[in-house]
């Protein structure tokens, strides 16, 4: 039997001070998302960053939060059901679906259980960031690697580092950045937004920009755009050293002076709706550009739950023969 387990990296439970700090305080512990002597930042975490940053997140999150919970677990569940569909249809009753975040409920290591009491043989591990970096994807080879240490039949293992380049996954970006032009019209440029890591981590032999640069670069041409037509940018720096530019939004409050009066942005690196696009693009960036001048400004939602989407995760997980 076939067991696939897609993971993401999580969410707060609720959309307070305290659930916010439960899920930094996992999250910005990891020593793949911030690469500093323990002994140095886990003091200044719990004492400095923790006590502050958990009530503006919490705040932010309020203001995106769904009836059903946070955006980033609601849209996954619905990616689970779309793609458990999916790969039932291409392999029936021979597969099995989980999925997990890195830093909060439902974790890697019971998915990984169910997963082979279900009498999963063989597992791909599916991280969704499609374009890899040691923050985001290497946090999942721990993690996974850390649930299986102790196993004594260990499963066939097969984990897909990236996808950044696949043309499905392309194809179905352009799809979805066509159909929001067509309801909510075409404008002059395109921004390419993708999350932001530390520049020395590029240093040190990490491919992520390399990826989100050759994404860009395929999304525009399968979307036909010439080189003024689009953009690139980094978002969501956090902390003081040096990040890769040119940063979101900055870019946002400068478009409007280079011309760029009508923007459409969209986010290629987020398999789904989170904080980060909901709050940070769609609602604060929005606010930027037009503060700047801009007259018109639109988010092309993540791909979520689409059965398109899951029809490309299925045919990573499982390549139809």
């Amino acid at each position: 039997m076939l067991g696939v387990l897609t993971v993401n990296t999580g969410t707060p439970a609720a959309p307070s001070a305290a659930g916010v700090r439960q899920f930094l305080k996992r999250f910005l512990a990891d020593p793949r998302v911030v690469e500093l002597p323990r002994v140095l930042w886990l003091p200044l975490l719990r004492g400095v960053i923790l006590p502050l940053r958990s009530p503006r997140s919490a705040r932010n999150y309020q203001r995106i939060w769904m009836d059903e919970g946070s955006p980033l677990a609601v849209y996954s569940r619905q990616l689970h059901s779309a793609l458990a569909e999916e790969l039932k249809a291409r392999r029936g009753a021979e597969v099995v679906v989980e999925s997990a975040f890195l830093y909060s409920e439902p974790q890697i290591a019971a998915a990984l259980q169910r997963l082979r009491k279900a009498g999963a043989l063989d597992i791909v591990v599916l991280p969704l960031f499609p374009q890899t970096s040691g923050t985001t994807t290497g946090a999942v080879y721990d993690q996974v690697a850390a649930a299986l240490r102790d196993c004594r039949e260990l499963p066939t293992l097969r984990l897909i580092s990236n996808y950044h380049n696949d043309a499905g996954y392309i194809q179905v970006l352009a799809a979805s950045v066509r159909a929001h032009w067509h309801v909510q019209g075409r404008s002059t440029h395109l921004l390419m937004s993708f999350h932001g890591i530390p520049e020395r981590c590029v240093q040190q032999g990490d491919p992520y920009e390399c990826h989100c640069r050759s994404t860009a670069d395929l999304l525009a041409k399968e979307l036909g755009l010439d080189a003024k037509a689009w953009s690139l940018s980094f978002q969501s720096r956090f902390g003081n050293a040096r990040w890769l530019t040119p940063a979101t939004d900055k870019t946002l409050a400068e478009l409007p002076a280079r011309g760029v009066r009508e923007l459409t942005l969209v986010c290629p690196g987020f398999a789904v709706d989170c904080l980060e696009t909901l709050e940070e693009i769609a609602i604060g960036g929005r606010e930027s550009f037009l503060h700047a001048g801009g007259l018109h400004f639109s988010y092309v939602p993540a791909l979520n739950g689409s059965a398109a989407h899951a029809r490309v995760l299925a045919q990573l997980c499982a390549p139809a023969a």
